[in-house]
Protein backbone atom coordinates (compact mmCIF):
# COMPACT_ATOMS: atom_id res chain seq x y z
CA UNK A 1 0.00 0.00 0.00
CA UNK A 2 1.13 3.08 -0.78
CA UNK A 3 1.81 5.80 2.23
CA UNK A 4 -1.83 6.89 3.15
CA UNK A 5 -2.74 10.65 4.54
CA UNK A 6 -4.23 9.94 7.66
CA UNK A 7 -4.03 13.72 8.47
CA UNK A 8 -6.17 14.11 5.19
CA UNK A 9 -10.01 14.61 5.05
CA UNK A 10 -12.50 11.90 5.09
CA UNK A 11 -15.57 10.67 4.34
CA UNK A 12 -17.38 7.38 5.92
CA UNK A 13 -20.53 6.18 4.44
CA UNK A 14 -23.11 3.81 5.86
CA UNK A 15 -24.12 1.11 4.00
CA UNK A 16 -26.31 0.91 1.24
CA UNK A 17 -28.12 -2.19 2.46
CA UNK A 18 -31.92 -1.02 1.10
CA UNK A 19 -33.64 -4.47 3.29
CA UNK A 20 -32.55 -2.71 6.47
CA UNK A 21 -34.97 -0.67 7.96
CA UNK A 22 -32.77 2.13 9.77
CA UNK A 23 -29.12 2.54 9.44
CA UNK A 24 -27.42 2.64 12.38
CA UNK A 25 -25.30 5.40 11.23
CA UNK A 26 -25.26 8.54 9.07
CA UNK A 27 -22.96 9.95 6.63
CA UNK A 28 -19.87 11.61 8.72
CA UNK A 29 -17.26 13.92 7.53
CA UNK A 30 -14.30 14.45 9.48
CA UNK A 31 -11.58 16.47 9.74
CA UNK A 32 -8.40 13.52 10.21
CA UNK A 33 -8.39 10.37 7.82
CA UNK A 34 -7.19 8.78 11.28
CA UNK A 35 -10.05 10.32 13.91
CA UNK A 36 -12.75 8.67 10.89
CA UNK A 37 -10.80 5.49 11.05
CA UNK A 38 -10.94 4.86 14.65
CA UNK A 39 -14.00 5.87 14.82
CA UNK A 40 -15.14 2.86 11.93
CA UNK A 41 -13.42 0.50 14.11
CA UNK A 42 -13.97 1.39 17.86
CA UNK A 43 -17.73 2.96 17.59
CA UNK A 44 -19.73 1.42 15.08
CA UNK A 45 -21.43 -1.64 15.11
CA UNK A 46 -19.81 -5.05 13.71
CA UNK A 47 -23.07 -4.53 11.45
CA UNK A 48 -22.77 -0.90 10.58
CA UNK A 49 -18.88 -1.40 9.13
CA UNK A 50 -19.53 -4.60 7.29
CA UNK A 51 -21.17 -2.17 4.42
CA UNK A 52 -19.59 1.39 5.24
CA UNK A 53 -16.49 2.64 3.37
CA UNK A 54 -14.05 5.29 4.19
CA UNK A 55 -12.82 7.81 1.22
CA UNK A 56 -9.82 9.85 1.45
CA UNK A 57 -8.12 11.20 -1.49
CA UNK A 58 -10.66 9.72 -3.76
CA UNK A 59 -9.94 6.64 -2.43
CA UNK A 60 -12.30 4.02 -0.88
CA UNK A 61 -11.63 1.68 1.41
CA UNK A 62 -14.14 -0.98 2.78
CA UNK A 63 -14.39 -2.73 6.20
CA UNK A 64 -11.08 -4.73 5.26
CA UNK A 65 -9.20 -1.77 4.35
CA UNK A 66 -10.64 0.30 7.53
CA UNK A 67 -9.40 -2.32 9.61
CA UNK A 68 -6.24 -2.66 7.71
CA UNK A 69 -5.38 1.07 7.96
CA UNK A 70 -6.46 1.02 11.78
CA UNK A 71 -3.69 -2.00 12.51
CA UNK A 72 -1.14 -0.46 10.62
CA UNK A 73 2.30 0.49 12.29
CA UNK A 74 1.82 4.02 11.04
CA UNK A 75 -1.60 4.63 12.16
CA UNK A 76 -0.94 8.07 14.26
CA UNK A 77 -3.48 7.51 17.34
CA UNK A 78 -3.57 5.58 20.16
CA UNK A 79 -5.96 2.63 20.09
CA UNK A 80 -8.70 1.13 21.75
CA UNK A 81 -7.44 0.30 25.75
CA UNK A 82 -4.27 1.89 25.34
CA UNK A 83 -6.96 4.94 24.54
CA UNK A 84 -8.74 5.10 26.98
CA UNK A 85 -5.49 4.16 29.61
CA UNK A 86 -3.89 7.16 28.64
CA UNK A 87 -7.15 9.19 29.40
CA UNK A 88 -7.62 7.98 33.16
CA UNK A 89 -4.01 8.26 33.22
CA UNK A 90 -4.33 12.31 32.42
CA UNK A 91 -7.45 12.53 34.56
CA UNK A 92 -6.47 11.10 37.33
CA UNK A 93 -3.01 13.29 37.42
CA UNK A 94 -5.29 16.48 36.98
Amino acid sequence: MDAFDYEGEAELFPTRNVKSRHQSFRYRRFDRAAEAIRFAIEVLPSQSLAGAYLEVDEQRFDAKGIRSLYDSPAYPLLRGPQARAAIELRQRSQ
